[in-house]
């Protein structure tokens, strides 16, 4: 049963992050995914229907709607991330608490509609900005006091692309229930 569970939280497993630099062909596929995830979002809750995104996509986890408005909470602070480390020297970014977020009051009362238009928009902008970015940017840094670590935008890259097909999975398995 712990096996399964794991299965379930992690269904596309744990992100690997680079250690060096990523080529350019590289950094074209999480782009792509992070272009890509609004509509994959948005079909998979379609497919998924109003009341099981009520049900949590595994037991003790968050709701499909709880996973919905994350993505969107999360890829706005992503996005804000991004700028800081490329207006800013290594800056030190504001970590969250997810869960309390999770049951704010907008998160019952808004449709998950609205979540997956900000996403939309959002990552339209945020996709663009990153295809223009150049090498030497893609190494800019910001500091997670949460996990004291120090990412660069390479990484933060390819941890953002699987946060979100992460999530897409877990919405994904809610459309699989009988």
């Amino acid at each position: 049963m712990e096996n399964n569970l794991v299965d379930l939280q992690y269904p596309i497993g744990r992100p690997v992050l680079p250690e060096g630099p990523l080529t350019s062909a590289e950094r074209a596929v999480y782009i792509e995914q992070l272009a890509a995830l609004p509509g994959q979002l948005t079909v998979a809750a379609r497919k998924a229907g109003g009341v099981r995104l009520e049900n949590p996509y595994r037991p003790g986890g968050w709701t499909g709607r709880q996973v919905l408005h994350h993505v969107a909470d999360v890829h706005m602070n992503f996005d804000i991330r991004f700028r800081l480390a490329l207006t800013e020297d290594n800056p030190t970014i504001r970590p969250f608490d997810m869960n309390a977020w999770a049951v704010l009051p907008d998160i019952s009362a808004s449709p998950v509609t609205v979540s997956l238009m900000l996403l939309e928009a959002l990552h339209s902008r945020w996709v663009t900005l990153l295809w223009h970015l150049t090498d030497e940017q893609w190494q800019r840094t910001f500091y997670h006091p949460l996990y004291q670590q120090t990412y660069t935008l390479d990484q933060a890259l390819v941890q953002y692309s699987w946060h979100g097909r992460h999530h897409l999975a877990h919405i994904e398995l809610l459309s699989r229930e009988a």
